[in-house]
């Protein structure tokens, strides 16, 4: 990683707040994504929901680290 530059910034807030964030992300992509399976199936199974729920989550992570917000 190397030494740091006068460029340095230290993450914003504290443990807790990168926490509540990586779990309200994640949250939210896995109710959006179970809410897309409710929308496109009238009686999913269980399993499809889960899939679905894991997908949104992943993919909401995967948007909120391209876009610039970064998990440690």
């Amino acid at each position: 990683m190397g030494a740091l530059t006068e460029n340095h910034r230290c993450p914003r807030g504290g443990i807790a707040t990168r926490v509540t964030e990586a779990v309200s992300t994640v949250g939210i992509g896995g109710v959006l994504g179970a809410v897309f399976c409710f929308a496109i199936e009238e009686r999913p199974a269980g399993a499809l929901v889960v899939a679905a729920a894991a997908l949104g989550a992943v993919l909401a992570t995967a948007v909120k680290q391209a876009v610039g917000g970064r998990f440690s």
